[in-house]
């Protein structure tokens, strides 16, 4: 079975938990990390460990200032056993380019980026491992990132188990555009359903994920964003730390990411949310169109609004925080 038209919106949403969708990845880009002092290096820019990756694992991490501010976000990979990946939105490119490459002092670090050279799809839903399987492409399992090398009706191809906590979501990438378009006619062969970039956001919206440039800002702290799978607090010494140990003894920061479900008119991201007329917080990200009959929001609240439940509203509306977003709760690192 052929499958030509391209789910958009809640459809798109809809085959994505209850069966699988694909769609082109255009927005991503790469630094390779070469050098014999790149673990050491790398471990030492940004807040997960890179020391403690063996070949095909990955971890999601934020690389901060020393002030502790959020600069970019990424997933770093340990590709093989002399090259280090960072994934990051291809927005981030080159400002993480020249973050990176500042710190590059006596050390010997090579770094390379990559935006075109490599072409991808994303696959995500409940029935996307077996899809793959079907196509002899074996999705790799578990929890954890996972990043596998193979070979493919003559291509060499990456397959990714990426980070989604409702539903299976995957990446496979190759050099060879061939490859992709011959992967991308197969996937619609066996029937898995073309998804529009706007029902792959309504899932991160569920799932609760922050988006850098979007959600979380250069201003912004780890701890708030709530996204504690970035840290790792026993692997040494990074850009930034300091700050980041500082608040983990404190034992909180003052306000917190959250989900919110909107009752009103649409507000437009940056909406503050108050509370008896005071600001408490502020509307990041807010659906295009509801989902399960709720227009979802994503954003920042005060915790003392959030421990006490206090009535949230913003211009035209009133907002209810849903702070059990699954994208929100991932374990932080020993």
């Amino acid at each position: 079975m052929t499958t030509d038209a391209m789910l958009t919106g809640t459809e798109g949403l809809h085959a994505l938990r209850t069966a699988a969708g694909w769609a082109p990845l255009t927005d991503v880009g790469w630094i390779a990390v070469l050098g014999n002092d790149r673990v050491r290096w790398l471990n030492g820019m940004v807040t997960n460990s890179v020391q403690a990756l063996q070949v095909g694992d990955g971890a999601y991490t934020f690389l901060l200032n020393a002030q502790g501010r959020i600069q970019g976000d990424a997933t770093v990979w340990c590709s093989s056993e002399d090259l280090l990946l960072l994934e990051t939105d291809l927005s981030q490119l080159q400002p993480m380019m020249e973050l990176l490459d500042r710190f590059i002092i006596m050390d010997d670090v090579e770094l390379r980026e990559f935006r075109d050279d490599w072409k991808g799809v994303r696959i995500a839903g409940p029935d996307a491992s077996a899809l793959l399987a079907k196509l002899d492409l074996p999705a790799p399992t578990g929890a954890l990132a996972k990043h596998t090398g193979l070979h493919w009706r003559g291509y060499t191809l990456t397959l990714i188990r990426a980070y989604s906590p409702l539903v299976p979501r995957f990446e496979v990438w190759s050099r060879d555009a061939g490859a992709i378009a011959e992967l991308a006619a197969a996937l619609r062969q066996g029937g898995t359903q073309d998804v529009s970039p706007e029902s792959f956001e309504l899932l991160r919206m569920l799932e609760g994920i922050p988006r850098y440039g979007i959600d979380i800002r250069d201003k912004d702290l780890p701890q708030e964003t709530a996204q504690t799978r970035a840290l790792h607090f026993s692997k040494g010494c990074y850009l930034g730390q300091e700050i980041v140990e500082r608040i983990r003894s404190r034992g909180q920061v003052h306000r917190t990411f959250a989900q919110f479900a909107l009752t009103g008119d649409v507000p437009s991201p940056g909406a503050e949310l108050s509370s008896d007329g005071k600001p408490v917080g502020v509307l990041t990200s807010v659906a295009a169109e509801p989902v399960d009959g709720t227009r979802l929001a994503l954003g920042y609240l005060r915790r003392e609004a959030l421990e006490r439940r206090l009535p949230l509203s913003y211009e035209g509306g009133t907002a209810t925080a849903r702070v059990e977003a699954p994208g929100a709760n991932a374990a932080s690192n020993a």
